[in-house]
């Protein structure tokens, strides 16, 4: 009953986070521990009932899970590399698949060694990371919960964030971007609401123009007029994105929320980001091609490691050193007895 109070609990905090501020990347975890919680009590709970047997079940064959994602994750970077080239970003999920099984192997292997070191070693880098796991798994799922949630019409304006050009034309990622702007702004003129809509994007050193002019070209192609539309030109990052677009929009006297539109990947790092700079904002996202999301989801995960990175450098640096202390303890404490 215990573990059905505090799931419950976790649950209404979780719930009214939400409904207060949701582009809190923190709900996650209220949301993750609410899961687990329920998680131990259906173990726990009527054994009259199907669900202990089924959360068991599932709490046994993990490992065969984790072997599936690893399979998964291993074939998801050749088909990247194969499609989009080799690069870095392209090889995350083949290097996040070829970690999952490395590091279950090199832990077994060291401890049973039987050397010291070697054991404690590898407690430390199992500790380091199922912290990575449980922080990419609160990001993964309250990715997916944020993108669900309602858009609500009465924007002021809607920003559609840059994704670079190819050869100087629009490609798919950024032309589904688009689209998905021109849907919501159609959707705001039935309610009898005129956003303004802002492409945002600087020129890269290989583009022959800057990213917002080849949108506003794509946009009023669409039939939108060139009075509806205030490029930005000036970002190279989401963060100047978010900023200099508010910029344009504050000095061309156009108040009111905004609509934020980028790929279903980029939501929630974009929505933290509009968070941080004050923005009264929403973001949403459109649809990116199946393959291209799980590198691109490490990739948005490591970006946030990176913007919360005192936060996690101290986390890890403290599990990191949790088991030489233990084990220096103990061999003092034996030295002592």
């Amino acid at each position: 009953m215990i573990f059905l109070i505090l799931a419950l609990t976790l649950s209404g905090i979780f719930l009214y986070r939400l409904l207060r501020e949701p582009r809190r990347l923190s709900n996650g975890v209220y949301l993750i521990f609410a899961l687990m919680l329920t998680a131990l009590w259906a173990m726990t709970g009527d054994t009259a009932t199907p669900l202990p047997a089924l959360v068991g079940l599932l709490v046994l064959a993990s490992p065969l899970l984790v072997l599936a994602l690893a399979g998964f994750l291993l074939t998801n970077g050749v088909v990247m590399v194969r499609r989009e080239g080799v690069s870095a970003a392209n090889m995350l999920s083949f290097l996040a698949g070829s970690l999952l099984l490395a590091l279950p192997v090199g832990a077994a292997l060291a401890i049973a060694s039987g050397s010291p070191v070697l054991t404690v070693a590898a407690l430390s880098l199992t500790l380091a990371s199922t912290y990575a796991g449980f922080a990419f798994t609160c990001f993964l799922l309250y990715a997916w919960v944020y993108s669900r949630l309602p858009v609500r019409r009465g924007h002021g304006a809607i920003i559609v964030l840059g994704a670079g050009l190819l050869d100087g034309e629009i490609p798919p990622l950024l032309a589904n971007r688009l689209d998905r702007a021109l849907a919501l702004y159609e959707r705001e003129r039935k309610a009898g609401h005129r956003p303004v809509i802002v492409p945002s994007g600087g020129q890269g050193d290989d583009e022959p123009m800057p990213e917002a002019h080849a949108m506003a070209r794509y946009l009023t192609s669409r039939g939108i007029t060139p009075a509806e539309l205030l490029p930005e030109t000036r970002s190279t990052s989401t963060d100047e994105n978010l900023r200099y677009s508010n910029h344009e929009l504050t000095a061309a006297g156009v108040q009111g929320r905004l609509l934020v539109v980028t790929s279903n990947y980029h939501v929630l790092r974009a929505a933290i980001l509009s968070r941080h700079l004050g923005l009264r904002a929403h973001v949403t996202g459109a649809p990116t091609a199946r393959y291209y999301l799980p590198s691109a989801f490490l990739r948005e995960f490591a970006a946030l490691m990176v913007q919360y990175r005192a936060l996690n450098f101290t986390a890890c640096v403290v599990l990191l050193a949790v088991p030489p202390l233990l084990y220096l303890v103990g061999e003092a404490l034996h030295t002592a007895w």
